[in-house]
């Protein structure tokens, strides 16, 4: 799949950045004014950090197979593992949370709604750089290991 992706409308760039925005700092301002312990705040707000690097991983890995750049097996397997992990940590921690219920869905809602405009920013980041000047093809990344029948010296 070599077809040159469109380049974004500034208002879905615009969309895209707020949702990541609206999504972040309103589960960063309900950590910041919730009355948990300091280590029950780092523990969401690690929660948050990982999920965020995690959805744009795998937003790239999964892009890079799609146009063809080679994405080694464990590293497109540990992209889902870590989506995987994060949303299991976020359940886990909030299932055994001392939160209202309505609290328990606000993190959710946030967290899902930030995870979501993470890969959109990120594949509209993408697209731009591939729409400006002219989609030139990636340089190579990656080179996979020489096989063992050929003998390489460097």
């Amino acid at each position: 799949m070599n077809a040159t992706p469109q380049k974004p409308s500034s208002a879905f760039i615009l969309a895209s950045w707020a949702a990541l925005f609206a999504g972040s700092i309103a589960y960063l301002v309900g950590l910041w004014n919730a009355g948990m312990p300091l280590s029950e705040k780092g523990y969401y707000f690690t929660v948050l950090m990982y999920g965020l690097f995690a959805a744009v991983s795998l937003q790239k890995s999964v892009r890079d197979q799609l146009e063809g750049i080679p994405v080694t097996p464990i590293y497109y397997g540990l992209s889902w593992a870590s989506v995987a992990l994060t949303i299991t940590l976020l359940a886990v921690g909030l299932w055994n949370a001392s939160l209202l219920l309505s609290e328990k869905g606000f993190y959710a809602m946030a967290f899902v709604l930030a995870m979501f405009a993470a890969v959109t920013v990120q594949k509209n980041t993408r697209d731009l750089a591939s729409s400006s000047n002219g989609a030139r093809e990636p340089g190579p990344r990656f080179r996979w290991p020489a096989s063992s029948n050929s003998t390489t010296t460097d």
